[in-house]
């Protein structure tokens, strides 16, 4: 699953859905995955967990980030920390998110050929 090449320009990364109103463009590596992860205005990431360690910092916008028992709202230069197996949610404000997260290991369902992320 190695990548192909070392760097990227925007135009390399390909945009893929994660659900409505949810879009990341990734990279990866063998052990750690990057995205930048796009949320429209007013959409809710429902709560899920994974084995993934996951951290980030918010690019644009603003969104109301539930970790766990832990509720607090991000903007511009805030980042998180996300432990694996703890359940989580993201809500856009009205302004919509742009966010830079990082997992390790990678989400391999990202990658696939369906994305499954919210899957029954």
């Amino acid at each position: 699953m190695f990548p192909e090449k070392y760097f990227y320009s925007e135009n390399d990364v390909e945009k893929r859905e994660l659900l409505p109103g949810v879009s990341a463009r990734l990279i990866w590596g063998d052990l750690i995955m990057m995205g930048v992860i796009d949320i429209e205005p007013d959409v809710e990431v429902p709560e899920h967990s994974h084995i993934n360690e996951q951290c980030g910092r918010v690019l644009e916008g603003s969104a109301w980030f539930y970790v766990g028992e832990s509720k607090e709202r991000l903007e511009v230069g805030d980042h998180y920390v996300i432990p694996a197996d703890v359940p989580h949610r993201v809500v856009a404000t009205s302004a919509g998110c742009v966010a830079l997260d990082i997992w390790s290991p990678i989400r391999e369902e990202y990658i696939s050929d369906k994305v499954r992320f919210f899957d029954k």
